[in-house]
């Protein structure tokens, strides 16, 4: 089993417009993978649109890269609502 490629899974639930990584399985190609993932992980018909990515093609951040990758935002206050002022008029949010 370990030999077919491994596919990463998203489903997009009824009420809800993203599509949510559930979880991964090993599928010999991207229909077998559709197939597979609907009767793993939509048992409850809660699922109206399968997403099978190869776990491949997936490019990823190492965690220990945080500090060079994210740092850069800190310098960028103007990216944070406590930079600006709320005219009183406005009132609370």
């Amino acid at each position: 089993m370990s030999e077919l490629p491994l596919w990463e899974i998203f489903i997009r639930g009824q009420h809800g417009l993203n599509h949510r990584h559930v979880g991964s399985l090993h599928a010999a190609d991207a229909e077998q993978a559709i197939l597979n993932a609907r009767d793993v992980y939509t048992r409850r018909n809660e699922g109206v649109s399968i997403w099978v990515v190869p776990s491949s093609a997936i490019t990823a951040s190492s965690p220990s890269e945080k500090g060079p990758l994210f740092d850069p935002a800190e310098d960028k206050v103007y990216r944070h609502p406590t930079f600006f002022e709320i005219p009183d008029e406005v009132g609370p949010l």
